[in-house]
């Protein structure tokens, strides 16, 4: 029932999400053989600045499929869309329920809060984890429709890093969740660090979160970020201990 419940309240967000991320995995790849022309074509440029030099590093990683596969889409485009899911699907709750009047039900089972916020925690980490690998799976499958490969590992090690360096936003969502009854006030919160962390990448790099997400330091050989996507882990799980808490907590 809890499982089911749980399903219900997040199905859509996670139904578009997916949906959403996979066209544009599949973007990436079927744009490339354009992308190869207009870069044939491109003038010799010097680039001045920061802007500058962030664009002539996208036009140079280009010129190689596996470059342009990271820049485009684990830098780009999977990393803000799931970002963007990750917080939404972190989104709602019993104590938003509550303020509405639809938590009377729930509370009602015969089962503790900590096992409800377990359960919708659990659903959401496993409808994260879909989002994402499905996706970059997605690139070593379509690759070969336009003459290009991917490997598969390359893939999964991606995926691995979008979601352990990610899962940061969920957990955050969810424990202002536990804080705030109105449903956009968590959101826009989380979407602010985001933000501060976009700024951060460009000072920090690779080791910024949004490098951690990307797997950057993966991209350029030097392995998994391990240290970053641990650090995510640790901090993901308690602000999760924390929101179950919280929740134990409510008078409802």
């Amino acid at each position: 029932m809890l499982w089911y419940k749980a399903w219900l309240e997040t199905r859509w967000r996670f139904l578009i999400g997916l949906g959403l991320l996979s066209l544009s995995a599949a973007g990436t790849v079927l744009t490339y053989p354009q992308v190869v022309k207009l870069i044939a074509h491109l003038p010799q440029q010097d680039f001045g600045g920061p802007l500058g030099r962030r664009v002539a590093e996208a036009i140079d990683l280009a010129r190689s499929y596996r470059g342009y596969v990271w820049a485009q889409a684990f830098r780009q485009n999977l990393l803000q869309m799931w970002t963007l899911f990750a917080v939404l699907l972190g989104t709602g709750g019993l104590l938003h329920q509550a303020s509405g009047g639809g938590a009377l039900f729930t509370l009602s089972l015969p089962v503790t809060r900590a096992r409800i916020a377990g359960v919708r925690v659990a659903t959401g980490l496993l409808e994260l984890l879909a989002l994402a690998f499905v996706p970059p799976l997605l690139l070593p499958l379509l690759s070969p429709g336009i003459g290009q490969s991917y490997g598969l590992g390359d893939a999964l090690a991606h995926g691995a890093c979008l979601f352990l360096g990610g899962v940061f936003f969920f957990s955050l969502t969810f424990l202002l969740s536990t804080v705030f009854a109105d449903l956009w006030r968590p959101p826009l919160l989380v979407l602010c660090v985001a933000f501060v962390f976009t700024i951060g990448e460009w000072v920090l790099g690779s080791s910024s979160p949004f490098g951690v997400m990307a797997g950057e330091s993966y991209f350029r050989g030097n392995g998994l970020p391990w240290l970053g996507l641990l650090i995510s882990a640790v901090l993901s799980v308690s602000l999760l201990a924390l929101a179950a808490r919280n929740l134990a907590r409510q008078d409802f």
